[in-house]
């Protein structure tokens, strides 16, 4: 009796010590498992169906789907309209990212010294991207308009002339980029000011020792200390501008022209070129995905090489 209660004894001590370490190393796996569950359901199945997609000739206006490989593909490589979408989406990435993350830069550099108010300068630079991104492209729209625009009233009080926003490929551009760097400086500006705070104290004081002034502890100090943080904004600016939709769907007032890119497709992104075919003409969701994932594809490429070229900066420097 005794040493079958001790057998007994020492196999509910294993079962529970295999039923702890079990729980151990399997609970964290439970607890984020519902995050993977609905990452795979709006995330890589989307993804994947979307490639499948892309292999045929799908439409909604038609209950039969033609396989057609990578004709899709072909089709939009051949496409003039796409290489232009392109070329007019890099171009408004360019202009909005680069301005705005060295604003962003010097901005976040000024909320680091001794304001009046500094809760309140801050609470400030958060405003534009709090705002509706529908009501910034309203709003700058009236304000690069050809005729009553707030803008040409002030180059026309300078004595320059009147500038059809719309009209050109190099002004709609910058008239773009400004909406995107606009609502997206201040944010970008709170995240550098986050990451400088975290630089020690000493490193500044013993720059200012040495006699450098306050401009040249923000680029021989700061920025090598925050260039992690920089880089993470550069990749997600870039991101974002590669997807620009909004902003030139109303800047060209909507409709037919909004989808267009303008009566000349001056302004027409990528995005805007995955609608257009997508919903705008006969639902061509075979084309439209081979669209989405080329697309996909331009991030990716982009978001690498920027990776690149600021990983060889850094080891240079």
């Amino acid at each position: 009796m005794t040493i079958a209660a001790k057998g007994s004894g020492a196999s509910s001590g294993t079962k529970g010590l295999l039923r702890y370490r079990l729980d151990l190393k399997a609970s964290p796996y439970l607890y984020i498992a519902p995050f993977f569950v609905l990452f795979a359901a709006f995330g890589l199945f989307p993804l994947a169906f979307t490639a499948w997609v892309s292999t045929h000739e799908w439409s909604l206006l038609s209950d039969e789907h033609v396989f057609v490989g990578f004709g899709n593909y072909e089709a939009l490589l051949t496409d003039p309209y796409f290489w232009n979408a392109l070329g007019n989406t890099l171009s408004i990435l360019v202009l909005a990212t680069v301005p705005q993350l060295l604003a962003a830069l010097l901005l976040a550099h000024v909320l680091t010294l001794r304001l009046r108010a500094q809760t309140f300068w801050r609470m400030g630079m958060l405003l534009p991207n709090v705002a509706s991104v529908v009501a910034v492209a309203v709003i700058f729209s009236q304000l690069f308009g050809r005729d009553f625009g707030l803008v040409n009233w002030v180059l026309e009080a300078l004595g320059a002339g009147r500038i059809d926003w719309q009209a050109g490929t190099a002004s709609s551009h910058v008239a773009i980029a400004v909406m995107v760097a606009w609502k997206w400086t201040g944010y970008n500006a709170l995240i550098y000011l986050a990451a400088m705070q975290a630089v020690p104290r000493e490193v500044y004081e013993a720059a200012h020792l040495d006699g450098a002034s306050r401009m040249q502890q923000l680029f021989h100090v700061t920025v090598p200390m925050i260039r992690p943080t920089i880089v993470f904004t550069v990749i997600v600016s870039t991101i974002y501008g590669l997807q620009i939709f909004a902003e030139p769907q109303l800047f060209g007032g909507g409709g037919q022209n909004g989808v267009t890119g303008g009566a000349s497709r001056q302004f027409q992104t990528l995005t805007l070129y995955l609608y257009e075919h997508g919903f705008n003409r006969g639902f061509e969701f075979g084309y439209a995905s081979a669209v989405a994932w080329t697309m996909f594809a331009v991030i990716v490429l982009v978001a690498l090489l920027n990776y690149l070229f600021i990983r060889r900066i850094r080891s240079a420097s």
